[in-house]
């Protein structure tokens, strides 16, 4: 009996050693086995096409990486189906013309998604089949961001009317690198564009699209080459490098700077009235031109403080006159420059009904239920408190004038402080203003400014003779401010401490570049600009720089204006040119950094470093390699 137990056990044990793990992955990618059309058919006149694959299929963002060139002016329609894509062509075949499908990486197989690889597939209605290529690099030109998914596209039409005008002859679209190659280009002479084409018409007639334009003129052609290809014997051992012949096509460095050129497309955005004191007017760009509002309900002479952003885009209306603040709907004519669809600046007038969100009535009645809960309070305190009891003020809706501070923490030598005030000042009391240095225990007064800022209505900036690693303090009296509303400010106290020389770092850029003007910027780790320098004898200097890594960024100051300006098509006009220094500088507290800066040296589309470049690459599709796991997980 034992002898049977212990045998029934051993075969159970035996049984279940090990079990099917479904066999081998598929690691193939999909074949195309049948085309019809045949790939490089000639003479073709057949609109649908059929591509037969060995397996299953699965076509990913085909809107995003399929390119049918010609450019088709009605989408074509891509189908899978099993084991088979489907193309149908709407508009009409072109006589003695190569039409390219290129899907790029968008085939993979159904089962494990092992990508095929980029494939193009072409046909001529002619008697040849055009093979020549172009490609390239697509970047934003203020940033030199690559720019995914935008259209590059090619004109045999030289003139500057034909990308206005007529759709391209050849197109191909980006990759997440900014990449491009215009397959089935015909021998001749081009010119090459980049078209943000947000109407789908393949040529640049709106304003608001982002182009990018060569004056150069573009002659394919090719020649035999060799490329190196490396055979691996697993993921680490290489087994060879062979020199494997292939057809080289020229030009293949072709570098687009994309951009958006100056438009003013101006339209009132949207009113509000987020209290009763004041109402805003957005728009939807700058303009030098302020509206005239005509009040309908109310006088509108001298009725409002008009505060105005700097490119007068945004417009708040301050209410002195508490009468007409109380007023919970202000209706009104705007008068004010709107484009026409001609993209002509005309006038326009809009009537307006402007109503609080917060209107004097209820403020009234939150303040009257604040006072009904503090008497309440009050009492409870009296009958606990007896004879201790201190009543505390009541609520009032009276504030006094609030501001904001900065820099909060310390400053730099460099650096002044700013005061933003949350209301316009009415008047300004500089006799109450006092401003003082600390000298081993003794506060002893110190000259100073206290002046507006330029363009910022509220904001008001102290300027002083500051010291490394000395204190300061800025002091107003009660009342030193007052606002257009009538608000006044509290005292203010404020120490400021300068930090050590010790605690900072230098600078020192020397360009090597003809003198063209050059403004150097910081930029931090967010491509954020954190200085800003114009070059002297090609020669930048930070000081005061707190520790961390920046990057450098120069534009080309054509006009002198200080700021970075975009391009014109019709002025045939290319955007101000913008370099990266390629990699981080580390500045360190104590250190003086002296920097050479060669600044063409490098290609263009391998300057910006990587950590700030935010269009960062998609990653390679590949063979997952399962198999050499499974047989891993074997043994």
């Amino acid at each position: 009996m034992l002898i049977a137990i212990w045998t029934v056990a051993h075969i159970a044990a035996c049984a279940s050693i090990g079990s099917p793990d479904g066999g081998p992955y598929d690691e193939t990618p999909p074949k195309v086995v049948k085309c019809t059309p045949a790939n490089g058919a000639k003479n073709n006149k057949n609109k649908k096409i059929r591509l037969t694959f060995d397996e299953f299929i699965v076509l990913e963002n085909a809107s995003e990486k399929v390119v049918v060139s010609p450019p088709q002016i009605e989408m074509p329609e891509i189908s899978t189906s099993g084991k088979s894509i489907n193309v149908t062509l709407f508009d009409s075949l072109k006589t003695n013309t190569t039409y390219t499908i290129d899907f790029a990486d968008a085939i993979v197989d159904n089962n494990e998604g092992n990508p095929m690889g980029k494939f193009t597939y072409s046909f001529s209605t002619g008697s040849t089949i055009d093979t020549m290529e172009v490609s390239g690099t697509l970047l934003e030109a203020e940033n030199l961001e690559p720019i995914k998914g935008l259209l590059v596209g090619l004109h045999s039409d030289l003139s500057d009317t034909a990308f206005t005008t007529r759709p391209f002859d050849r197109v191909s679209r980006t990759d997440s690198r900014g990449q491009f190659t215009i397959k089935g280009v015909a021998p001749g002479k081009y010119r090459i564009f980049a078209l943000e084409d947000a109407d789908g018409n393949f040529l640049f007639n709106q304003k608001s699209e982002k182009i990018a334009f060569d004056t150069t003129v573009i002659v394919p052609t090719c020649a035999p080459d060799l490329r190196q290809d490396t055979v691996w014997i697993d993921s680490v051992h290489i087994d060879t490098i062979r020199a494997v012949p292939f057809t080289h096509y020229y030009p293949d460095n072709i570098v687009l700077r994309a951009f958006k050129e100056e438009f003013n497309n101006l339209h009132l955005l949207k009113t509000e009235r987020p209290d009763p004191y004041s109402f805003k007017i957005y728009f939807t760009a700058p303009s030098d031109t302020i509206p005239t509002i005509k009040g309908l309900n109310f006088n509108s002479d001298n009725a409002f403080v008009l505060e105005r952003s700097y490119n007068n885009d945004t417009l708040t209306y301050w209410i002195p006159d508490t009468l007409l603040a109380y007023q919970d709907t202000l209706s009104m004519s705007l008068t004010y420059l709107d484009t026409d669809t001609a993209y002509n600046l005309v006038w326009r007038t809009d009537t307006l009904d402007i109503v609080a969100k917060q209107t004097r009535s209820r403020m009234v009645k939150a303040l009257q239920e604040r006072i009904e809960k503090w008497e309440k309070e009050q009492e409870r305190l009296k009958k606990r408190q007896k004879e201790r009891y201190v009543e505390t003020p009541p609520p009032t809706d009276i504030k006094p004038l609030g501001y904001k501070q900065a820099p909060a923490g310390s400053l730099a030598p460099n650096q002044n402080i700013k005061f933003t005030f949350d209301e316009p000042l009415a008047q300004l009391d500089t006799a109450a203003l006092h401003f003082f240095k600390q000298v081993d225990t003794l506060w002893v007064q110190e000259p100073f400014l206290f002046l507006p800022v330029e363009h910022e209505m509220r904001s008001y900036m102290l300027y002083a003779e500051w010291q490394p690693d000395m204190k300061y303090k800025f002091e107003a009296d009660t009342c030193a401010f007052t606002s257009v509303l009538g608000k006044v400010s509290d005292p203010i106290k404020k120490e400021i401490s300068v930090s050590p020389m010790d605690a900072f770092s230098a600078l020192y850029i020397q360009l090597i570049l003809p003198d063209t003007g050059a403004v150097v910027q910081l930029m931090d780790k967010s491509d954020k600009v954190v200085r800003s320098q114009r070059a002297i004898d090609n020669r930048a200097d930070f000081y005061y720089l707190k520790p961390g890594d920046y990057y450098l960024r120069l534009f080309i100051d054509r006009n002198g204006d200080g700021v970075w300006n975009t391009g014109d098509y019709a002025k045939g006009i290319q955007p101000e040119e913008v370099f990266y220094f390629p990699k981080p500088i580390a500045a360190k507290a104590k250190w003086e950094i002296e920097q050479d800066w060669n600044v063409r040296a490098i290609p263009l589309v391998k300057q910006k470093a990587i950590e700030i470049t935010k269009q960062k690459p998609d990653k390679e599709k590949e063979i997952k390699n399962r198999n050499a796991e499974r047989e891993r997980n074997k043994r």
